[in-house]
């Protein structure tokens, strides 16, 4: 069975819209559910045990970027140089695909105005085409896996997901989605999970991409993962950058 990890960067609020960063990305990462629970989780926590002292504290960019949680050391420079380079080896190494959605809510807003889709429930539609598609017609061969957010966003979800199992996306039709697709689970940042980690890492440097900052190392580690077509194209296959 497959798994799609999800998580995202920046906010999907479209009535907030930061100048510095007016981007909403959705990714996630694809692997096997065995990989995920073995190979990755133990990889991730010998990292962590090496760097880090202990197991248990999350890996967060934000809180990486901005020394906190566990991550204080990250002030110093040469901590944070190996730290850094120990965890774009652990990206570089780890079996999985990724596939993003990519929203500039500014030029979003501007195309669509009132009737503007939420960024969120617009590329979830996307993501779950591709990891259907990526599945192929396997019954019950893929599970995703989300952050929680809060109550109120996680119902969101919850009937977003369910709307998709009725309806169906652009490309895929609902009965393939409801056959193929084991379920969506909702999990919190606090549970540990490896697989939505390494979703983390990877939203962030796609954002940066998009919006046309320099590259860093952990962007051409994911630019190498993403679900590609048979001739090994990304653009409507692992990245899906809106409005088009």
């Amino acid at each position: 069975m497959k798994v799609l990890f999800l998580d995202e960067s920046g906010d999907h609020n479209l009535s907030v819209i930061d100048p510095q960063y007016p981007m909403f990305v959705l990714g996630g990462v694809i692997m096997e559910v065995d990989y995920a629970k073995g190979p990755l989780t133990d990889a991730l926590n010998d990292f962590k045990r090496r760097m880090l002292g202990r197991t248990d504290i999350v890996l967060h960019t934000a809180d990486i970027i901005r020394n906190r949680n566990g991550f204080e050391r990250m002030k110093e420079p040469e901590f944070r140089a190996e730290f850094l380079a120990g965890l774009n080896d652990l990206m570089r190494n780890a079996d999985y695909r990724v596939v993003a959605c990519t929203v500039h809510k500014t030029a979003h807003l501007s195309r669509y105005g009132m009737a503007a889709v939420d960024p969120y429930m617009l590329s979830l539609d996307i993501l779950v085409e591709r990891f259907c598609l990526d599945v192929g017609n396997v019954p019950r061969g893929g599970i995703i896996v989300a952050e929680k957010r809060d109550p109120v966003l996680d119902r969101g979800l919850d009937l977003a997901w369910l709307n998709l199992k009725i309806n169906g996306t652009r490309f895929v039709q609902a009965h393939d989605i409801d056959n193929r697709m084991a379920g969506l689970a909702l999990r919190a940042k606090s549970d540990n999970i490896a697989g939505l980690q390494l979703a983390d890492l990877v939203v962030s440097p796609i954002g940066r991409h998009v919006l046309g900052k320099p590259d860093k190392e952990d962007w051409r580690i994911v630019e190498n993962k993403f679900r590609r077509s048979p001739t090994g194209k990304i653009e409507g296959y692992g990245l899906v950058c809106l409005p088009k």
